[in-house]
């Protein structure tokens, strides 16, 4: 099955739990429809560059999936429909990167930066 990795931005209205329960609703969407969840992060709330529908921040979800497009699609239309969430991201990848995604890495596990001219 074809991978993906989804970011999700939703209301900052939504305390901490109901926005860690939005995460988990998803991932059920994509389980009934075949597929499974590899690796969800949450990110908690962060500062967006331009207001969306009168928000500044919102809190940011990361989902790696190993799903069917179909499975997809529906949680797609499903994220659209939702009131809670503003934006959503979905890339196909040819393989998942082991441990945490960049956000979740503390500077000092971090690669070294390349000079800047």
């Amino acid at each position: 099955m074809p991978l993906y990795e989804h970011v999700m931005i939703s209301r900052q209205d939504l305390s901490n739990a109901q926005a860690e329960s939005l995460i988990e609703h998803f991932s059920t969407v994509l389980k009934d429809n075949g597929g499974s969840v590899v690796d969800a992060e949450y990110w908690g709330i962060k500062t967006m560059a331009y207001k969306i529908n009168k928000n500044r921040k919102g809190h940011y979800a990361f989902l790696r999936s190993d799903a069917p497009a179909g499975a997809v699609h529906e949680m797609e239309r499903l994220m659209r429909l939702h009131d809670d969430v503003m934006r959503v991201l979905t890339i196909k990848v040819d393989a998942h990167e082991e441990g945490p995604s960049v956000q979740m890495q503390k500077r000092e596990e971090r690669g070294e930066r390349r000079e800047r001219r």
